[in-house]
């Protein structure tokens, strides 16, 4: 497949290097932080980080099929467990270290929905109470249907541009200029065996960490995030391994308000992939999409006064993971 090379010919880019990247989930993720580095290398003065999928086409068990390719499917296939199957397991394992219930969680699901009914790309924002949600259809016990992030078809591109180029156009720009202080990568287990507790995400812990040391900031300077929320469960993981909020509260917070716009951190101002979906490839472009809206202050359901934003994109089991944190410069 030269999917990379298609894509640079119909856009009219003549002699350029292309190359596809595959992380699974965190694929757009991976992409976007090549193109950082071949920026910061010195190697281009610019470079375009494209995602795209398309899935709905497809039946669900075709669907389920071809996302179970993500899973190390030699150790875990005998299981029969897919996706929803594995978030199922560290909801349980999260409840019973930390309490976390069925109202925490739909928080999360609630909060999500509502804030998609803001966002115009977002098209599966809605209005939800706890009794609709708690009365969906059960997919994998305790997983229910909007615990689930829709399939969809989407795409999305960034272009990242050198600093001195950067100062070349600022002055035509009629937007504010977004610095990438961060972008992380790491491996974390490719099979669900591999993790110590589901309850978190090595890659993550990881990535995290070295994000905030990179970009020289602490959690708590973090305005907002686009985090990976395949399952109203993983956001819960997810805004506690990425130091955003204490260890076994992220049910709690999200059932506060305090994860909510003009909470303590706004998480998945978009909608996240609950509202939006998630188009495979084009889920991590499409996050560092809606941030830099929100630091250039545009963004239709606008975080007040934000200024640093971060991204997080999870593939497979945990095995791939990117965060980036970017800054609006004035």
């Amino acid at each position: 497949m030269n999917l990379a090379g298609i894509v640079a010919d119909r856009i009219g880019l003549q002699n350029t290097p292309c190359t596809k990247v595959e992380g699974a989930c965190a694929s757009g993720g991976i992409a976007f932080r090549h193109a950082c580095m071949t920026v910061a290398s010195g190697d281009a003065e610019a470079a375009i980080a494209v995602g795209v999928e398309t899935m709905t086409h497809a039946t669900t068990k075709q669907t389920t099929a071809a996302l179970n390719c993500a899973m190390d499917n030699e150790n875990d296939g005998p299981s029969g467990l897919t996706f929803p199957g594995l978030f199922g397991l560290a909801w349980r394992l999260h409840a019973e270290q930390f309490g976390t219930t069925r109202q925490h969680v739909s928080a999360v699901v609630k909060k999500n929905k509502a804030n998609g009914v803001r966002n115009p790309l977002a098209q599966m924002g809605a209005t939800l109470s706890d009794e609709t949600i708690a009365d969906s259809a059960p997919i994998c016990d305790p997983i229910q249907l909007y615990d689930c992030c829709p399939t969809s078809d989407g795409a999305a591109a960034v272009v990242v541009v050198s600093e001195a180029i950067a100062k070349k156009i600022s002055q035509t720009l009629r937007h504010r200029t977004i610095e990438v202080l961060a972008s992380v990568q790491t491996r974390g287990s490719p099979s669900i065996g591999g993790h110590q507790n589901l309850v978190s995400f090595d890659a993550t812990v990881t990535a995290a960490k070295r994000a905030y040391e990179m970009a020289n900031v602490k959690p708590a300077e973090v305005d907002l995030v686009e985090l990976h929320d395949c399952f109203s469960i993983a956001e819960v993981i997810d805004s506690e391994d990425l130091g955003l909020v204490p260890r076994g509260q992220g049910g709690y917070w999200a059932h506060e308000g305090r994860t909510a716009v003009g909470g303590d951190i706004t998480v998945n101002a978009s909608g996240g992939l609950l509202a939006k979906g998630h188009p495979v490839g084009a889920t991590g472009v499409g996050q560092i999409y809606e941030v830099v809206q929100q630091l250039r202050h545009a963004h239709p359901n606008q975080v007040p006064d934000a200024n640093i934003g971060m991204t997080h994109n999870l593939g497979g089991a945990g095995v791939a993971c990117t965060v980036s944190i970017l800054r609006g410069v004035a």
